[in-house]
Protein backbone atom coordinates (compact mmCIF):
# COMPACT_ATOMS: atom_id res chain seq x y z
CA UNK A 1 0.00 0.00 0.00
CA UNK A 2 1.43 3.37 -1.01
CA UNK A 3 2.02 6.23 1.40
CA UNK A 4 -0.59 8.38 -0.41
CA UNK A 5 -3.42 5.98 0.47
CA UNK A 6 -2.31 5.27 4.05
CA UNK A 7 -4.48 6.91 6.71
CA UNK A 8 -2.78 8.27 9.79
CA UNK A 9 -4.11 6.85 13.04
CA UNK A 10 -2.92 9.92 14.97
CA UNK A 11 -5.07 13.02 14.34
CA UNK A 12 -3.29 16.07 13.03
CA UNK A 13 -2.57 18.44 15.94
CA UNK A 14 -3.65 21.66 14.27
CA UNK A 15 -6.80 20.10 12.86
CA UNK A 16 -7.63 18.51 16.23
CA UNK A 17 -7.29 21.89 17.93
CA UNK A 18 -9.68 23.60 15.48
CA UNK A 19 -12.73 22.92 17.67
CA UNK A 20 -13.95 26.52 17.58
CA UNK A 21 -13.76 26.60 13.79
CA UNK A 22 -15.76 23.38 13.58
CA UNK A 23 -18.38 24.62 16.06
CA UNK A 24 -18.84 27.88 14.20
CA UNK A 25 -19.40 25.99 10.97
CA UNK A 26 -21.94 23.65 12.62
CA UNK A 27 -23.86 26.54 14.20
CA UNK A 28 -23.97 28.32 10.87
CA UNK A 29 -25.43 25.25 9.13
CA UNK A 30 -27.85 24.29 11.91
CA UNK A 31 -30.67 26.14 13.62
CA UNK A 32 -29.76 28.30 16.64
CA UNK A 33 -29.29 26.37 19.86
CA UNK A 34 -29.26 22.84 18.43
CA UNK A 35 -25.48 22.29 18.42
CA UNK A 36 -24.42 20.67 21.68
CA UNK A 37 -21.16 19.77 23.31
CA UNK A 38 -18.11 18.47 21.49
CA UNK A 39 -18.35 14.65 21.64
CA UNK A 40 -15.08 13.60 20.03
CA UNK A 41 -13.12 13.49 16.83
CA UNK A 42 -11.74 10.99 14.37
CA UNK A 43 -8.86 11.08 11.95
CA UNK A 44 -10.00 10.68 8.35
CA UNK A 45 -6.49 10.73 6.89
CA UNK A 46 -3.35 12.82 6.74
CA UNK A 47 -4.25 16.32 8.02
CA UNK A 48 -7.99 15.56 7.83
CA UNK A 49 -10.04 15.42 11.06
CA UNK A 50 -13.79 15.18 11.68
CA UNK A 51 -15.20 16.80 14.83
CA UNK A 52 -18.51 15.58 16.31
CA UNK A 53 -21.01 17.75 18.21
CA UNK A 54 -24.18 16.61 19.93
CA UNK A 55 -27.46 17.42 18.20
CA UNK A 56 -30.25 18.87 20.37
CA UNK A 57 -32.82 18.95 17.61
CA UNK A 58 -36.12 17.29 18.60
CA UNK A 59 -36.60 13.95 16.88
CA UNK A 60 -32.86 13.44 16.23
CA UNK A 61 -31.89 11.54 19.33
CA UNK A 62 -28.37 10.13 19.02
CA UNK A 63 -27.50 12.16 15.90
CA UNK A 64 -24.30 14.20 15.67
CA UNK A 65 -23.08 17.18 13.72
CA UNK A 66 -19.95 16.08 11.85
CA UNK A 67 -17.61 18.85 10.77
CA UNK A 68 -14.57 17.87 8.72
CA UNK A 69 -11.55 20.21 8.67
CA UNK A 70 -8.26 19.87 6.83
CA UNK A 71 -5.05 21.70 6.05
CA UNK A 72 -2.60 21.55 3.21
CA UNK A 73 0.87 20.10 3.49
CA UNK A 74 3.30 22.47 5.27
CA UNK A 75 0.45 24.94 5.90
CA UNK A 76 -0.64 26.13 9.31
CA UNK A 77 -4.07 27.38 8.23
CA UNK A 78 -6.90 24.95 8.91
CA UNK A 79 -9.80 25.18 6.48
CA UNK A 80 -13.35 23.86 6.52
CA UNK A 81 -14.15 20.82 4.39
CA UNK A 82 -17.83 19.89 4.98
CA UNK A 83 -20.64 19.96 7.58
CA UNK A 84 -23.20 17.20 7.77
CA UNK A 85 -25.66 15.70 10.28
CA UNK A 86 -24.96 11.98 10.75
CA UNK A 87 -26.57 9.29 12.92
CA UNK A 88 -24.59 7.97 15.85
CA UNK A 89 -24.32 4.37 17.05
CA UNK A 90 -27.58 4.61 19.06
CA UNK A 91 -29.36 7.13 16.85
CA UNK A 92 -33.10 7.00 16.30
CA UNK A 93 -33.57 6.27 12.60
CA UNK A 94 -36.40 5.40 10.29
CA UNK A 95 -36.59 1.73 9.31
CA UNK A 96 -35.04 0.69 6.04
CA UNK A 97 -37.37 1.32 3.13
CA UNK A 98 -38.94 -1.84 1.77
CA UNK A 99 -40.99 -1.96 -1.46
CA UNK A 100 -44.71 -2.43 -0.95
CA UNK A 101 -44.60 -5.77 -2.74
CA UNK A 102 -42.24 -7.07 -0.04
CA UNK A 103 -43.81 -5.10 2.82
CA UNK A 104 -47.37 -6.36 2.33
CA UNK A 105 -48.41 -9.12 4.69
CA UNK A 106 -51.47 -11.40 4.84
CA UNK A 107 -54.36 -9.61 6.49
CA UNK A 108 -53.25 -6.09 5.49
CA UNK A 109 -55.92 -5.66 2.83
CA UNK A 110 -59.13 -3.92 3.82
CA UNK A 111 -62.50 -3.25 2.17
CA UNK A 112 -62.02 -1.41 -1.12
CA UNK A 113 -58.27 -2.15 -1.39
CA UNK A 114 -56.94 -3.42 -4.70
CA UNK A 115 -53.87 -5.65 -4.88
CA UNK A 116 -52.35 -5.65 -8.39
CA UNK A 117 -50.38 -8.68 -9.50
CA UNK A 118 -47.25 -8.45 -11.56
CA UNK A 119 -47.45 -9.65 -15.14
CA UNK A 120 -44.46 -11.90 -14.40
CA UNK A 121 -45.76 -13.13 -11.03
CA UNK A 122 -44.10 -16.48 -10.36
CA UNK A 123 -47.22 -17.74 -8.62
CA UNK A 124 -49.27 -17.55 -11.83
CA UNK A 125 -48.99 -18.88 -15.33
CA UNK A 126 -51.09 -18.35 -18.47
CA UNK A 127 -54.38 -20.22 -18.65
CA UNK A 128 -56.36 -21.24 -21.70
CA UNK A 129 -57.01 -18.17 -23.88
CA UNK A 130 -58.66 -19.94 -26.81
CA UNK A 131 -55.76 -19.43 -29.19
CA UNK A 132 -55.20 -23.19 -29.44
CA UNK A 133 -58.74 -23.84 -30.63
CA UNK A 134 -58.58 -25.91 -33.86
CA UNK A 135 -59.79 -24.40 -37.09
CA UNK A 136 -63.44 -25.05 -38.03
CA UNK A 137 -62.43 -27.14 -41.05
CA UNK A 138 -59.88 -29.27 -39.19
CA UNK A 139 -60.36 -32.96 -38.50
CA UNK A 140 -60.24 -32.43 -34.76
CA UNK A 141 -63.00 -29.87 -34.87
CA UNK A 142 -65.19 -32.01 -37.12
CA UNK A 143 -64.76 -34.99 -34.82
CA UNK A 144 -65.52 -32.88 -31.77
CA UNK A 145 -68.73 -31.04 -32.50
CA UNK A 146 -70.42 -29.45 -35.49
CA UNK A 147 -72.10 -26.98 -33.17
CA UNK A 148 -68.78 -25.56 -32.07
CA UNK A 149 -67.72 -24.97 -35.67
CA UNK A 150 -71.05 -23.32 -36.45
CA UNK A 151 -70.72 -20.99 -33.48
CA UNK A 152 -67.21 -19.98 -34.53
CA UNK A 153 -68.38 -19.22 -38.06
CA UNK A 154 -71.35 -17.28 -36.75
CA UNK A 155 -69.12 -15.18 -34.52
CA UNK A 156 -66.80 -14.47 -37.45
CA UNK A 157 -69.75 -13.41 -39.64
CA UNK A 158 -71.03 -11.07 -36.95
CA UNK A 159 -67.62 -9.54 -36.49
CA UNK A 160 -67.24 -8.94 -40.22
CA UNK A 161 -70.72 -7.46 -40.44
CA UNK A 162 -70.14 -5.00 -37.62
CA UNK A 163 -66.57 -4.27 -38.73
CA UNK A 164 -65.41 -4.84 -35.17
CA UNK A 165 -61.85 -5.38 -34.01
CA UNK A 166 -61.39 -8.74 -32.31
CA UNK A 167 -58.96 -8.42 -29.43
CA UNK A 168 -57.85 -11.13 -27.09
CA UNK A 169 -59.55 -10.58 -23.78
CA UNK A 170 -59.54 -12.37 -20.43
CA UNK A 171 -61.57 -15.59 -20.21
CA UNK A 172 -63.83 -13.84 -17.69
CA UNK A 173 -65.27 -11.92 -20.63
CA UNK A 174 -66.38 -15.10 -22.42
CA UNK A 175 -70.13 -14.98 -22.95
CA UNK A 176 -70.54 -18.12 -25.05
CA UNK A 177 -70.71 -21.41 -23.21
CA UNK A 178 -68.16 -23.75 -24.77
CA UNK A 179 -69.61 -26.56 -26.81
CA UNK A 180 -69.45 -30.06 -25.43
CA UNK A 181 -66.43 -31.97 -26.64
CA UNK A 182 -64.39 -28.89 -27.53
CA UNK A 183 -61.04 -27.93 -26.06
CA UNK A 184 -62.67 -24.97 -24.35
CA UNK A 185 -65.13 -27.31 -22.62
CA UNK A 186 -62.29 -29.45 -21.31
CA UNK A 187 -60.46 -26.35 -20.11
CA UNK A 188 -63.65 -25.17 -18.42
CA UNK A 189 -64.02 -28.47 -16.60
CA UNK A 190 -60.40 -28.45 -15.43
CA UNK A 191 -60.64 -24.84 -14.25
CA UNK A 192 -58.09 -23.67 -16.83
CA UNK A 193 -60.33 -21.32 -18.81
CA UNK A 194 -59.00 -18.21 -17.10
CA UNK A 195 -56.47 -15.55 -18.00
CA UNK A 196 -53.94 -16.95 -15.52
CA UNK A 197 -53.88 -19.97 -13.24
CA UNK A 198 -51.68 -21.09 -10.39
CA UNK A 199 -48.22 -22.18 -11.41
CA UNK A 200 -46.32 -25.03 -9.79
CA UNK A 201 -44.48 -22.49 -7.67
CA UNK A 202 -47.78 -20.92 -6.60
CA UNK A 203 -49.17 -24.31 -5.61
CA UNK A 204 -46.11 -25.20 -3.53
CA UNK A 205 -46.08 -21.75 -1.92
CA UNK A 206 -49.73 -22.05 -0.86
CA UNK A 207 -49.22 -25.61 0.37
CA UNK A 208 -46.22 -24.63 2.50
CA UNK A 209 -48.09 -21.66 3.95
CA UNK A 210 -51.19 -23.69 4.84
CA UNK A 211 -49.15 -26.51 6.32
CA UNK A 212 -47.23 -24.11 8.53
CA UNK A 213 -50.50 -22.74 9.93
CA UNK A 214 -52.57 -25.94 10.12
CA UNK A 215 -50.23 -28.83 9.53
CA UNK A 216 -49.08 -31.95 11.35
CA UNK A 217 -46.19 -30.19 13.09
CA UNK A 218 -48.35 -27.68 14.99
CA UNK A 219 -48.84 -28.18 18.75
CA UNK A 220 -52.59 -28.67 18.24
CA UNK A 221 -52.03 -31.51 15.77
CA UNK A 222 -49.41 -33.14 17.97
CA UNK A 223 -51.92 -33.41 20.83
CA UNK A 224 -54.92 -34.41 18.67
CA UNK A 225 -56.50 -37.83 19.09
CA UNK A 226 -56.77 -38.35 15.32
CA UNK A 227 -56.09 -36.58 12.01
CA UNK A 228 -58.48 -34.61 9.84
CA UNK A 229 -58.49 -37.24 7.10
CA UNK A 230 -60.87 -39.34 9.25
CA UNK A 231 -62.92 -36.43 10.61
CA UNK A 232 -66.53 -36.03 9.55
CA UNK A 233 -66.25 -32.22 9.64
CA UNK A 234 -63.69 -32.15 6.81
CA UNK A 235 -64.92 -31.01 3.40
CA UNK A 236 -62.80 -32.06 0.44
CA UNK A 237 -61.54 -29.52 -2.11
CA UNK A 238 -60.90 -30.06 -5.79
CA UNK A 239 -57.71 -29.84 -7.78
CA UNK A 240 -54.29 -31.16 -6.95
CA UNK A 241 -54.31 -29.46 -3.54
CA UNK A 242 -57.28 -31.62 -2.58
CA UNK A 243 -54.93 -34.57 -2.24
CA UNK A 244 -53.37 -33.01 0.85
CA UNK A 245 -55.82 -30.36 2.13
CA UNK A 246 -59.46 -29.82 2.98
CA UNK A 247 -61.72 -27.28 4.71
CA UNK A 248 -62.74 -27.58 8.36
CA UNK A 249 -66.46 -27.02 9.08
CA UNK A 250 -66.54 -27.57 12.84
CA UNK A 251 -67.64 -24.26 14.37
CA UNK A 252 -65.98 -25.13 17.68
CA UNK A 253 -62.64 -26.14 16.15
CA UNK A 254 -59.72 -23.67 16.02
CA UNK A 255 -59.50 -24.08 12.23
CA UNK A 256 -63.18 -23.55 11.41
CA UNK A 257 -63.48 -22.26 7.84
CA UNK A 258 -59.75 -22.66 7.23
CA UNK A 259 -57.83 -24.85 4.81
CA UNK A 260 -56.19 -27.59 6.87
CA UNK A 261 -53.80 -30.37 6.07
CA UNK A 262 -55.23 -33.87 6.04
CA UNK A 263 -52.57 -34.70 8.63
CA UNK A 264 -53.74 -31.88 10.92
CA UNK A 265 -55.97 -32.61 13.89
CA UNK A 266 -57.57 -31.11 16.98
CA UNK A 267 -59.77 -32.08 19.89
CA UNK A 268 -62.88 -31.36 17.84
CA UNK A 269 -62.51 -34.53 15.79
CA UNK A 270 -65.90 -36.03 15.01
CA UNK A 271 -64.91 -39.41 16.44
CA UNK A 272 -62.66 -38.22 19.25
CA UNK A 273 -65.20 -38.43 22.05
CA UNK A 274 -68.58 -39.70 20.94
CA UNK A 275 -71.21 -39.02 23.61
CA UNK A 276 -72.70 -42.34 24.87
CA UNK A 277 -76.43 -42.94 24.76
CA UNK A 278 -78.25 -42.48 28.06
CA UNK A 279 -78.58 -45.83 29.91
CA UNK A 280 -82.00 -47.51 29.89
CA UNK A 281 -83.04 -48.45 33.43
CA UNK A 282 -83.95 -52.12 34.02
CA UNK A 283 -87.62 -53.01 34.57
CA UNK A 284 -88.93 -52.93 38.16
CA UNK A 285 -89.17 -56.18 40.04
CA UNK A 286 -92.46 -55.08 41.59
CA UNK A 287 -94.65 -52.65 39.74
CA UNK A 288 -96.57 -50.71 42.38
CA UNK A 289 -98.69 -48.87 39.83
CA UNK A 290 -100.70 -51.96 38.82
CA UNK A 291 -103.47 -53.39 41.08
CA UNK A 292 -103.53 -57.17 41.28
CA UNK A 293 -106.84 -58.69 42.65
CA UNK A 294 -106.41 -61.50 45.20
CA UNK A 295 -109.49 -63.64 46.32
CA UNK A 296 -110.09 -63.96 50.06
CA UNK A 297 -110.99 -67.66 49.89
CA UNK A 298 -110.33 -70.25 47.29
CA UNK A 299 -113.60 -71.38 45.72
CA UNK A 300 -114.35 -74.82 44.32
CA UNK A 301 -117.11 -73.64 41.94
CA UNK A 302 -119.13 -70.57 41.23
CA UNK A 303 -122.17 -71.72 43.25
CA UNK A 304 -120.30 -72.13 46.45
CA UNK A 305 -118.81 -68.73 45.95
CA UNK A 306 -122.29 -67.17 45.82
CA UNK A 307 -123.51 -69.05 48.94
CA UNK A 308 -120.50 -68.05 50.93
CA UNK A 309 -120.97 -64.46 49.91
CA UNK A 310 -124.69 -64.45 51.00
CA UNK A 311 -123.82 -65.97 54.34
CA UNK A 312 -121.14 -63.34 54.91
CA UNK A 313 -123.65 -60.59 54.15
CA UNK A 314 -126.23 -62.10 56.46
CA UNK A 315 -123.73 -62.34 59.30
CA UNK A 316 -122.88 -58.67 58.87
CA UNK A 317 -126.59 -57.75 59.04
CA UNK A 318 -127.19 -59.60 62.30
CA UNK A 319 -124.19 -58.07 63.86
Amino acid sequence: MSAATTRSRTPDRLCAEAVDLARSAAEEAAAPGVVGEHSGLVSEGDRVVTHFFECKEFGYRGWRWAVTVARASRAKLVTLDEVVLLPGPDALQAPEWVPWSERLRPGDMGPGDLLPTDAEDLRLEPGYSGEDEPLPNSAVSAAGSATAAASVELAADLADAEDADITAGPPSAFTVVPARGSIAAVAEELGMRRARVLSRYGLHSAADRWEDAYGPKTPMAQAAPATCVSCGFLVAIGGSLGQAFGVCTNEFAPADGRVVSLAYGCGGHSEAAVMPKPPVPPPHVIDETIVDPFPLRPAADSGSVGTDTDEAVADLGHS
